[in-house]
């Protein structure tokens, strides 16, 4: 009976220390800069937060070199936001990906299975506002490129989503340039 008693107790403590550090982490997450206030301060840094990236939200569209991308995002539920994406070349598919938002206990996470292979998470590490837009930054110490996943909110609109890191030793960054568009007629949605 005490070996019951004991294993109750050590999965409670478990249990209890799991949402203490949830709870911590988000009102860490939440709490302000002092930095903010005062009067040289640089541009705010939203906090770490799922709802952070809601924005996402839809579709989006861009084309360089002949190729065609798509981003569709579904609603953030059920703790993650997830979407798929999908390169076009002159009509044929280059590649494709699922990706997910989630949340996790040591944070925010960019999941990503691209052209059916294993996934791989990216860890936000930061949120930045420069004030003519915002930057999602998540990082992977993996050696293989990309090491970095940027989001970034422009205006207008926009968002330019870029791989960062290093390939064969050199320091490397694709963007994509979207615009946000209608999920069913394709057109531009001008805001």
């Amino acid at each position: 009976m005490a070996n019951a008693h004991d294993s109750r107790v050590l999965r409670a403590r478990i249990i209890a220390t799991a949402l203490l550090l949830m709870l911590g982490q988000s009102a860490v997450a939440q709490a302000p800069n002092a930095s903010d206030s005062k009067s040289d301060a640089k541009p705010s840094t939203p906090p770490l937060t799922l709802e952070s990236l809601g924005w996402l939200e839809g579709c989006w569209r861009g084309a360089v070199n002949q190729r065609e991308f798509r981003e569709h995002w579904l609603p953030l539920r059920g703790g993650m936001i997830v979407g798929a994406g999908h390169t076009v070349l002159q009509d044929k598919t280059q590649d494709f990906e699922y990706m997910r938002i989630e949340a996790r206990l040591d944070g925010i996470y960019y999941v990503v299975a691209p052209s059916g292979k294993a996934e791989t998470a990216f860890k936000l590490a930061t949120i930045t506002d420069d004030g003519h837009g915002t930057e999602f930054t998540f990082a992977n110490g993996v050696d293989e490129f990309p090491q970095r996943i940027v989001y970034r909110r422009g205006g207008e609109g926009w968002l330019y989503a870029s791989v960062e890191g290093k390939l064969n030793g050199e320091e490397r960054k694709v963007i994509y340039p979207m615009r946000r568009i209608g999920c069913e007629s394709g057109e531009l949605i001008v805001k």
